[in-house]
């Protein structure tokens, strides 16, 4: 049943006609073993040739060490060629203030495109990888790609296993008296995913025993859909378009006006939100004008929409970078820092911050791409324990001194400003008794 079901998966989205080399993603574990052993036992039916590489973070000492011998020694014993890389994942996560998990993604991820040069990478994920996926954007906050999880296809990588079930895998395992080794990781609740797979479906699996398979169908269903919008909107995009316009659009369907406003905003490099595109789109269609992001604005009339900016003040200069860990210099005299602080650790800000003025939200709530930058014309905030949105420029009249105001700092995410320097947090992204993880902000001047 497994190889059958990766075999019609591969068809179906052609994913072994353009390459015959595949490398294997292989950790030890029950689904990266499974992968290589199908992947090498339909080497033949496919027209592929495989090998694995291995990556080991070095979290776990002398279990990693273990994790890259049983790999090593797995591929000797059936033919398979073999390559391990290594990274150091704890020096690179406190670097960027990243979790462990996030920086052995981004390691591996890069470590992946490394070695796979005129080649597929292969990665085991499977049916139930794409619904812990799935909860996880949507308790995040997604539209439907985000709900349709994991493609098959992204690149030069691969997901073969994508309809296939942990249980699946576990009894071709046995079925061929492979042994595999488990992640002691795996088992705590350190990680969010970690309680999304422990917790959460198995609560849902006692409303439906058939989760996961019908999962896998709808999964399938919301790509098919999703894929299909994708391609009537290049359709539409491409017809109505006319440099920062986009004309005799207001005939569409509302999901396919709004995804070529989306497009347009993002060949600008305009943030966006889901409630910003429903108000781009009342325009559209009702006429109008909305500030997007500082000088920017969406112009709607006669059936279409434009993106047109306003003349700058005398001696104005839009400054902008993505928001980093560590030090974010956007002015030349005065630098915002970021840092991430574990909740549990947040008792020694008092000692560490004793002469700087700092800000702390919660870094978990953040939408997607975050942005520092200067003030923007038409920016509003909404702050914490305020039930409407406010605008900057009369906070800054009522609290900013004339001469801070030049060299205030701001970040904004995909669902607006988050942060106003002199002004304070966005509701939305404030601490918690849930949070876990606060980013600190501080600004110093460089004399």
């Amino acid at each position: 049943m497994m190889l059958e079901k990766i075999c019609a998966l591969a068809r179906r989205y052609d994913m072994f006609g353009q390459c015959s080399n595949v490398v294997c993603g292989l950790s030890g574990g029950a689904d990266s073993v499974g992968l290589l052993l199908a992947l090498h036992e339909l080497s033949d039916t496919l027209g592929i040739t495989v090998s694995a590489l291995h990556v080991n973070h070095c979290l776990r000492g002398a279990e990693s060490d273990r994790d890259e011998n049983f790999c090593r020694e797995l591929c000797q014993r059936i033919g398979i060629s073999f390559k391990a890389v290594s990274c150091d994942v704890k020096s690179y996560a406190n670097e960027h203030s990243l979790s462990d998990e996030e920086a052995a993604r981004i390691l591996r991820y890069r470590l992946f495109a490394e070695n796979s040069e005129g080649a597929l990478i292969a990665t085991a994920h499977n049916a139930g990888d794409v619904l812990e996926t799935a909860l996880l954007n949507l308790i995040r906050g997604t539209g439907l790609k985000g709900i349709a999880s994991i493609p098959p296809v992204r690149g030069n990588i691969v997901r073969p296993m994508l309809t296939v079930t942990r249980k699946e895998i576990e009894a071709f395992l046995e079925e061929h008296g492979q042994e595999h080794i488990t992640d002691s990781t795996n088992l705590t609740e350190d990680y969010t995913r970690n309680k999304i797979r422990r917790r959460i479906i198995p609560l849902m699996q006692e409303i439906n025993p058939s989760l996961i398979p019908t999962s896998i169908h709808s999964m399938e269903t919301l790509r098919e859909e999703n894929e299909f919008i994708e391609s009537e909107t290049d359709r539409v995009y491409s017809a109505c378009r006319n440099g920062n316009a986009l004309s005799c659009l207001s005939g569409h369907a509302a999901v396919i006006r709004k995804r070529c406003i989306a497009r347009l905003l993002s060949d600008n490099s305009v943030p966006y939100s889901s409630d910003r595109l429903v108000k781009a789109d009342e325009i559209l269609v009702n006429g109008g004008k909305l500030n997007v992001s500082g000088r920017l604005f969406l112009i709607g009339e006669n059936g279409g929409i434009r993106l047109e900016s306003i003349p700058e003040e005398a001696g104005y200069c839009e400054l902008s970078a993505d928001l980093q860990i560590g030090d974010n210099p956007i002015f030349p005299d005065r630098v915002l820092n970021c840092r991430i602080i574990k909740c549990d650790d947040l008792t020694k800000l008092s000692s560490v911050h004793k002469k700087l003025t700092f800000y702390m939200l919660d870094y978990d709530k953040i939408i997607g791409r975050a942005v520092v930058r200067n003030r923007r014309y038409g920016d509003r905030i909404k702050l914490c324990g305020r039930d409407h949105t406010s605008s900057v420029k009369k906070l800054i009249n009522e609290r900013v001194p004339a001469e801070k105001r030049s060299t205030m700092h701001f970040i904004e995410d995909e669902q607006g400003t988050i942060f106003a320097e002199h002004i304070g947090i966005a509701g939305r992204v404030a601490v918690t008794a849930d949070t876990r993880n606060c980013l600190i902000l501080t600004v110093r001047t460089n004399n």
